[in-house]
């Protein structure tokens, strides 16, 4: 009897252990470290990761190799920055390169960890917000799912604005099985905005009435 209740006692910590686990979020790191997990699937013999800034490259990971010519465009996973990444690799003696983020989606081939999730989802306007990890830039696993907190741009007009998501994604398959929408998150507006509240709030003060002119006063 006492050794029933002990495991049962054992097996219930283990349980919440691993829920415990399984729900515990971490943050991604920057664009740059999230890019760095990235682990073709395809017959790639070498490829080189750069970032340029400002118009000089730089290598942030290298496999292998590769004689490639400096570019001049390339993707983005955080849509403000005016600096961007791109992917040149050898495959088959041949040189490519990985200048947008379909592109991007493809060279990924199968997901192997969140951080690919997240590079593959940008290819659908999601992004991690580097500045607001808590909100969108954060993610756990179990064994079945990767669920992901990621930002997105659902408005470039009049407010600009970005909204939070939870996505889910299968482990095996690397489809989305759920996205919840977590709400808007930032909302700017600027002076020309019809909408503006403040300027709505201006508008809506009460007008002199016209017959309350100011009286000159007579001259003597």
């Amino acid at each position: 009897m006492i050794k029933t209740a002990t495991r049962l006692t054992l097996l219930t910590a283990l349980f919440f252990a691993t829920l415990g686990y399984a729900q515990e979020k971490k943050k991604f790191t920057s664009i740059s470290g999230i890019l760095q997990q990235i682990d073709p699937d395809s017959k790639v013999d070498s490829w080189v990761l750069v970032y340029n800034n400002y118009g000089k490259g730089q290598e942030i990971k290298t496999s292998g190799k590769v004689n490639y010519i400096p570019q001049f465009s390339g993707f983005n996973l955080f849509p403000s920055e005016d600096s961007f990444y791109y992917i040149a690799y050898s495959e088959g003696g041949k040189i490519n390169y990985v200048l947008d983020v379909e592109g991007l989606k493809k060279f990924v081939g199968k997901i192997n960890n969140a951080q690919e999730v997240a590079v593959v989802l940008s290819a659908d306007g999601y992004m991690v917000d580097e500045e607001f990890k808590d909100l969108a830039g954060n993610y756990h696993e179990d064994k079945s799912n990767y669920y992901l907190d990621l930002g997105k741009v659902t408005s470039r007009e009049c407010p600009y604005q970005k909204t939070h998501y939870t996505v889910t994604v299968n482990k095996a398959t690397g489809a989305v099985s759920h996205v919840k929408d977590n709400g808007t998150y930032i909302e700017l507006y600027n002076k020309k905005c019809a909408n503006n509240p403040r300027l709505l709030k201006i508008e809506k003060k009460e007008e002199p009435k016209k017959d309350e002119l100011k009286k000159t006063p007579k001259r003597r």
